[in-house]
């Protein structure tokens, strides 16, 4: 059934909320929805946040792609919209929360798991690591109930119980449903490197986590409070479809593998027919522009510096097709990437090299606006975004930048978008608006300049 702008859907929903990183809050949300997939319902997953990672669990997990919701880059009413188009033909939805459940923008609770639980009305589950404590937890989850009126937490998951007298010492005294109590079970986690897990092609399919939920958890108790969540209204209405105007070459592979579905369907909206293809593999598409996303060259070093596609995007670069790359795709349009002692040459698109670092350069939102440059780049357009990288970039001295960021660091000193001919790099992961997406497909179709 199509939605409408306006619409109400009475779409089951719960939030899978933690009271901070690491307290298990993913290996509960997978395994719900594995466990719920097994009762043959179809899961809609959503990721709380400008994470790329968690989401590619969902997916393979549930056979639809996750979403992120994040209302400091969507806003409210964007996040409304995607939850509302994105959950059309499930039986329910479940949200992964981001960090703690109240840890929002700079000790704000803008897009915090809260802030998010607001706008979708949803009801929360909240995973507590029971790890060296028993009766403190109840004051720990006494604090997350009342921290903010009008919260709603439906129940508790406990984690890491230790024994079946760890549980006894819990219950004793519960002041809210307890949904369930997970054990120290060896293997639940994903292993993890320096941008966080590992992606979920990297993985074989991992059926723990949901033999552990289902045996461990009320699973029936979750589906009936995520069944309890009012009707929900947002101002959605499906994206018409638009002749395409250019084809779009998006690098998507083990190298280049963070990608907004959002930004995606954006510029299919604007008239952009997206051709995804390897870098790694690959020879550069026959296309009018293309999209470098995030992710690990600096992995995949070796193999992106022997492949034909690096020079023939050079050669594309030079004649002025229109290029967009975001972090990982930055550093491949740099003239070479530095991995420990060895140096990696890249595309030589932009004036600058990049180089892997021991600790985190930037991590955080972003925020600015396109002051110059290409044609995909229009002054005065607004951008939103983070950042998240273990790597820098040193640009030429005569480099020019065409974004200048209010919040976040960019390439350098608030500078972002370095950009040479036609194609811009930036380490900002950005959220594209409508705008942007209809501007970069517009240079695409537009030809080289």
């Amino acid at each position: 059934m199509a939605l409408h702008r306006g619409s109400t859907s009475t779409i089951p929903r719960i939030m899978v909320a933690g009271t901070h990183s690491g307290c298990g809050k993913t290996t509960v949300s997978r395994g719900l929805m594995q466990a719920l997939r097994q009762k043959g319902l179809v899961v809609q997953p959503f990721k709380v946040g400008p994470d790329f990672i968690d989401p590619t669990h969902h997916t393979a997990i549930c056979g639809r792609i996750s979403r992120n919701l994040d209302p400091f880059m969507m806003g409210e009413a964007g996040v409304a919209a995607t939850f509302q188009g994105a959950s059309a033909g499930a039986d329910i939805a479940v949200i992964e929360g981001v960090m703690g459940m109240y840890d929002g923008l700079e000790g704000t609770a803008t897009a915090s798991t809260a802030h998010v639980m607001r706008i979708l009305e949803s009801p929360a589950l909240l995973v507590v690591d029971v790890m060296g404590m028993s009766r403190s937890a109840h004051a720990l989850i006494e604090g997350y109930r009342h921290f903010e009126p009008g919260i709603e937490l439906a129940g508790v998951v406990f984690n890491q119980v230790g024994s079946s007298r760890h549980r006894a010492m819990i219950e004793e005294g519960l002041s809210i449903r307890a949904l369930g109590f997970i054990p120290r079970t060896s293997g639940l986690g994903v292993d993890s490197r320096h941008l966080g897990l590992k992606m979920a092609f990297e993985m074989e399919e991992d059926p723990l986590p949901g033999a552990v939920v289902l045996e461990h958890c009320d699973v029936d108790g979750i589906l009936e409070i995520a069944q309890s969540a009012p009707p929900f209204t947002a101002d959605y209405s499906p994206r018409p479809s638009c002749p395409a105007a250019a084809t779009i070459g998006v690098a998507r592979d083990e190298a280049f593998c963070f990608y907004y579905q959002d930004n995606l369907e954006r510029l299919e909206a604007a008239g952009a027919d997206l051709i995804f293809f390897s870098p790694i593999r690959d020879p550069l598409p026959d296309a009018d522009g293309y999209y470098f996303g995030g992710g690990y060259p600096e992995l995949h070093a070796a193999a992106l510096e022997r492949a034909p596609c690096r020079m023939q995007l050079n050669r594309a670069a030079a004649q002025g097709f229109p290029i967009f790359a975001e972090c990982g795709g930055l550093m491949y349009l740099c003239e070479s990437i530095t991995v420990g002692e060895t140096d990696f040459r890249m595309a030589g698109v932009l004036p600058g090299t990049a180089r892997m670092t021991t600790g985190i350069q930037a991590l955080g939102y972003s925020e600015g606006r396109w002051t110059n440059g290409p044609a995909l780049a229009s002054p005065g357009l607004s951008m939103l975004g983070h950042e998240f990288h273990y790597s820098c970039v040193d640009p030429a001295r005569d480099a020019r930048f065409s974004i200048k960021l209010s919040r976040g660091k960019g390439i350098s000193d608030g500078r972002d978008g370095m950009f040479s001919h036609e194609s811009v790099g930036t380490y900002t992961h950005s959220y594209f608006s409508s705008a942007f997406a209809e501007a970069m497909v517009r240079a695409a179709r537009d030809g080289p300049v």
